[in-house]
């Protein structure tokens, strides 16, 4: 498949998946933190799923859509809290600010033809550190959130600059699918550190 016609495939199979999250947010505002939770885990599950059913396009690329509002569901209650606390303005802009930064990220990679597809392991390495430390935070608290999130956002860009780059080389044997899974998954954790920052920066105005 030419490049400019996979980057566009999965570029618009990330956006409508975008489209179903927002639209399961919307249809789930107060749901509770255990359906959460249970989406959380069914959407875990269903990416194994995709993998295994990636020869069948058309099974796989539903599975997705299963997979994106399932995630919608998952994240719900925390842009409910945010929309609550900061405004609906601060989810809007957070979503915005996600999408203009996916954006200038997959042109700089095409601009300038940056791979640092040989950097992915120190950056999978790096987002595991950062989990244990957030799961270590949680009990003792010695990190700030704000601090922890800007770490989230810059690996993540990271990760983003990466999947880009793998796009631009001919997917490296991923499907469309999968290589939509993979930046829907970037972005969405893009999204939610924004979320925390813009929201956090909020509150301490008022």
């Amino acid at each position: 498949m030419p490049v400019q016609s996979l980057l566009g495939q999965v570029l618009g199979i990330t956006a409508l998946g975008w489209c179903i999250t927002a639209l399961a947010v919307y249809l789930f505002p107060n749901v509770g933190s255990g359906p959460s939770w249970i989406a959380f885990f069914g959407g875990f599950i269903l990416i194994f799923v995709m993998n295994a059913t990636r020869a069948n396009a058309a099974l796989s690329l539903a599975i997705f859509y299963l997979f994106t509002f399932l995630e919608g569901i998952f994240i719900s209650p925390i842009v409910t809290y945010y929309a609550h606390v900061a405004g609906n303005a601060v989810v809007f802009n957070a979503a915005l600010t996600t999408g203009l930064g996916l954006f200038a990220l997959g042109a700089i990679v095409y601009a300038t033809g940056l791979d640092l597809r040989r950097f992915s392991g120190i950056f999978f390495g790096a987002l595991l550190v950062l989990i244990v430390i957030g799961i270590i935070s949680i009990f003792v608290h010695f990190l700030s959130p704000t601090i922890y999130s800007w770490a989230i956002l810059v690996i993540f860009a990271g990760l983003v600059l990466i999947d880009f780059a793998r796009i631009r080389a001919g997917g490296s044997g991923l499907s469309p699918v999968q290589m939509a899974v993979s930046i829907y998954l970037d972005s969405i954790n893009i999204f939610l550190a924004l979320l925390q920052i813009m929201g956090g920066s909020s509150r301490r105005s008022e």
